[in-house]
């Protein structure tokens, strides 16, 4: 058998993994809803012969699957490649499907998870059982994770495995996940693979404001509403620096080469503009960003409260993280209470035998197509794997279709992935597992 028998099989299993509702609202006290997910991935791993080991976090219902492929080389580190079983919610009155059938339509698998990131599960396990039957042995310890948690911080998922089991993940070295490897289209038939070396910071910010609470038919002068409505309209206005990192550099410089159209390191916003719907993704990547998300005040027409509270999703920079504190506490104040939870940024180089064997892979699918690499303006699971000192990358190969607007898809609605990008992707990766 070869990796044809993985492909065939990978349609099928993204679509079934997708209409298993994993819907993760990010509230602590729900109960959790990847178990049925976790058994289907550790049911079909012991199918085929492996031993996966089942846990669930201290909050019910939380399952994660580790499962390892030994190699032929123990003497090697071992390459992590985990993906998370958790998605976003879905009102499924805004759906052109359900969003949890996996409807195949039109050459696509539609639904919740399509690309965030049930595909890559469905990718690693078609791989990872086909391995198995096949007897393949990889040039090294491969470990095979799927998580649960992500879209809410990995507390009960990667972040809760680190530090309670981390014997699941002893002797990886490097690691492979979501939201790199997949296409972009720059000109006519020119194609860059963009692999993720590097994610921002994420700090969840709670702020307060408090004044005097009082009929709404008086005067106010110390109104806690009016005083954190401002502060917010300050952050909302506010531009941080402008700063052109590493990988955002090595994107863009890559992109004027395979264009032609030159690259002016002092203008990066108008470089980042070419790249058309790609630009916002990586426009928030040229500086710290911090968006409000959730407001909450008062209970009664008529009553001035007390006390008003909003939620900030703030995205810093490697290396920015202190800088960034003291802007913020400039921005809204000392009337400002700020309590946060933070991930902490991410990054490597761009080099090495693991992106050999990634630029080797997609090649061979691909003649011709270039891999760089870039910064990602969101987070994944590698900023709990970095604390075991994992090298990580994002590499979940897809070929895309040059108007899919790939990037809007992530948390969107109508979350959908190609049928011939999950085939493509399946291939690369079967190669890459092979020879990395």
């Amino acid at each position: 058998m070869s990796v044809e028998s993985a492909v065939a099989e990978v349609v099928t299993l993204t679509s079934e993994l997708i209409a298993i509702d994993t819907t993760n609202t990010g509230d602590p006290s729900a109960q959790g809803t990847e178990r049925a997910a976790a058994e289907y991935v550790a049911a079909k791993l012991a199918e085929v012969g492996y031993e996966p080991t089942y846990v669930e976090s201290g909050a019910k219902g939380r399952g994660n699957v580790v499962a390892r492929l030994p190699g032929a080389d123990p003497s090697r580190g071992a390459l992590l490649v985990h993906g998370h079983l958790d998605v976003v919610p879905a009102d499924a009155g805004e759906w052109s499907v359900h969003p949890f059938s996996g409807e195949v339509r039109d050459g696509y698998v539609w639904g919740r998870g399509a690309v965030d990131m049930k595909d890559m599960v469905a990718m690693t396990l078609a791989v990872a059982r086909s391995f198995k039957r096949d007897g393949v042995i990889p040039p090294r310890d491969l470990i095979f994770a799927f998580l649960a948690d992500e879209e809410a911080g990995g507390f009960y998922g990667a972040r809760w495995l680190v530090d309670n089991r981390p014997e699941l993940f002893e002797g990886a070295t490097e690691a492979i996940s979501e939201v790199g490897g997949f296409s972009v289209t720059l000109a006519d038939d020119v194609r860059a693979y963009l692999v993720e070396t590097a994610e921002k910071g994420v700090m969840w910010l709670r702020l307060t404001a408090r004044g005097t609470a009082g009929h709404g038919s008086m005067l106010h002068t110390d109104n806690a509403v009016a005083k954190l409505a401002a502060a917010i309209t300050r952050l909302d206005r506010h531009r941080f620096p402008l700063i052109l990192s590493d990988p955002v550099r090595e994107l863009l410089t890559g992109a004027a080469e395979l264009t032609g159209i030159p690259f002016d390191p002092d203008d990066p916003e108008a470089a980042v503009a070419r790249l058309g719907n790609l630009s916002r993704m990586i426009g928030a990547t040229l500086r710290d960003t911090a968006n409000v998300t959730m407001f909450d005040a008062g209970y009664k027409a008529n009553v001035v409260p007390s006390v008003a509270r909003a939620t900030v999703d703030a995205r810093i920079l490697p290396g920015r993280e202190e800088a960034f504190e003291a802007e913020l506490a400039e921005i809204l104040g000392p009337e400002i209470v700020r309590e946060w939870d933070s991930l902490p940024p991410v990054r490597t180089t761009f080099d090495g035998a693991l992106v050999d064997a990634m630029a080797a892979a997609i090649g061979a699918e691909d003649p011709g197509a270039r891999v760089l690499p870039y910064m990602l303006s969101a987070g994944t699971d590698a900023k709990s794997f970095q604390r075991l000192g994992v090298r990580h990358f994002g590499f979940s190969p897809l070929k895309l279709p040059p108007d899919l607007d790939f990037t809007a898809l992530f948390h969107g609605v109508d979350e959908r992935v190609p049928v011939e990008a999950l085939e493509f992707g399946t291939r690369v990766l079967d190669r890459f597992l092979r020879t990395c």
